[in-house]
C-alpha cells in the first residue's frame, strides 16, 4: 500500500526547544491513521505543518507523493480536507449558506454541498440556523466543509473534543466510513479509546517524538495476553503445572500464563483433567490501548 503522507526527520523548534523531534510518519493510502498522544505531545503542530500553516525547523513533508513546497503547497492542498481546532461558521446563516459560501471561496460547485451533507447525514438539517445547531452538528458541518471539493485525505485535530457520548459515537462512525468513499483520514486525539475504536493505523507521540508507528492489529499484538484459569483447586493446579516446569504466576488465590500459544495452554488443561483437576473457565486477558501507551512512555496517558 502506498503512503500518501511521508515525513523525514521532520521538526519543529520553538525558542531552542523541539516541539516536534525528527519525526518520520508514514500514513497508508485509505487508512483510518490514529494520530495519538498526550496533550503537548506535537500533535496539533504536526498537523499545522502538513497544511503549510506553519514552517518546519527542518525535515521534509511528502503529501500525495509530491514533495510539499511553496510552489505546489496550493496544488496539494486543493486535494486536502481539515478541521483543526473547533469548526468557524456564521450562527445565523443556515448549513446550506455556510457552505455556498465555502464554495465560492473553494471554487467548488454548489451541488456538491448535497453531496457532503449526505456523507456527514446531515440532509436534514441543512437549512437550519447553524446557531441552533448541537455541538455534534457543528462539528459534522465543520467536516462537511472540509471534504468540499472530493479531497482525498483529511486531516482532523481532535474531532471529538467537548462532544457527549452520542455526539463522539457520530463523528466516530463518520470517520470509519470515509475511506469507503476514497478518503483516507488523519485523525489526531488524546483518546486512547477513540483511537481504537476508529482507526486502521496508528502512530504514538510523545515529547515530540514517535514512539510506535504501525497498524492497530500490530499495536495489540505488542499487549502480552494472560490467560486465567479458574479450577476445582488452584493451588494444587498451580503446583502441578509449576513442577512440570510449565511458566505459570500465582496472583489472588488462582494463576495464570502469559503470552502463551494455544498448544501450552491445551498441555495445561490437560495435564489438569488427567490430575482429576476440573477446568471451570479458561480466560484471555488482553492489555488495553491504555496498558499499551503506560508500557511505551512509562506514564498514564492525560485523559
Amino acid at each position: 500500500m502506498n503512503n500518501i503522507i511521508t515525513t523525514n526527520a521532520l521538526t519543529k523548534e520553538y525558542d531552542h526547544k523541539k516541539v516536534v523531534n525528527t519525526l518520520d510518519l508514514n500514513v497508508p493510502e485509505g487508512s483510518v491513521y490514529g494520530f495519538l498522544g498526550p496533550n503537548g505531545a506535537g500533535k496539533s503542530t504536526t498537523l499545522k505543518m502538513l497544511l503549510g500553516l506553519v514552517k518546519p525547523t527542518g525535515g521534509q513533508i511528502q503529501i500525495l507523493g509530491k514533495k510539499l513546497a511553496p510552489e505546489n503547497r496550493l496544488e496539494i492542498l486543493q486535494q486536502t480536507g481539515s478541521l483543526i481546532e473547533a469548526p468557524a461558521y456564521y450562527g445565523h446563516l443556515s448549513g446550506k449558506e455556510n457552505l455556498q459560501i465555502i464554495c465560492k471561496l473553494k471554487n467548488v460547485p454548489e451541488k456538491e454541498i448535497v453531496r457532503v451533507m449526505h456523507l456527514v447525514r446531515m440532509e436534514n438539517q441543512m437549512d437550519k440556523k447553524v446557531k441552533n445547531y448541537s455541538l455534534g452538528m457543528k462539528q459534522r458541518l465543520g467536516i462537511a466543509a472540509a471534504l468540499l471539493g472530493s479531497p482525498r485525505l483529511l486531516l482532523l485535530d481532535e474531532p471529538t473534543n467537548g462532544l457527549d457520548p452520542a455526539g463522539i459515537q457520530e463523528i466516530r462512525e463518520l470517520i470509519r466510513s470515509l475511506p469507503e468513499h476514497g478518503i483516507t483520514v488523519l485523525v489526531s486525539s488524546h483518546l486512547l479509546a477513540e483511537i481504537d475504536q476508529m482507526a486502521t493505523d496508528v502512530g504514538i507521540i510523545d515529547k515530540g517524538q514517535l514512539i510506535f508507528q504501525d497498524s492497530l492489529m500490530i499495536l495489540h499484538e505488542h499487549s502480552r495476553s494472560r490467560i486465567l484459569f479458574q479450577t476445582s483447586d488452584n493451588a494444587e493446579a498451580f503446583r502441578l503445572l509449576n513442577s512440570s516446569g510449565m511458566d505459570v504466576k500465582w496472583e489472588n488465590d488462582t494463576f495464570h500464563m502469559d503470552n502463551v500459544s494455544d498448544d501450552v495452554i491445551m498441555e495445561a488443561v490437560r495435564r489438569c483433567v488427567n490430575a482429576d483437576i476440573g477446568v471451570f473457565r479458561v480466560t484471555e486477558q488482553q492489555k488495553s490501548l491504555e496498558d499499551i501507551f503506560l508500557s511505551l512512555t512509562g506514564k498514564q496517558v492525560s485523559l
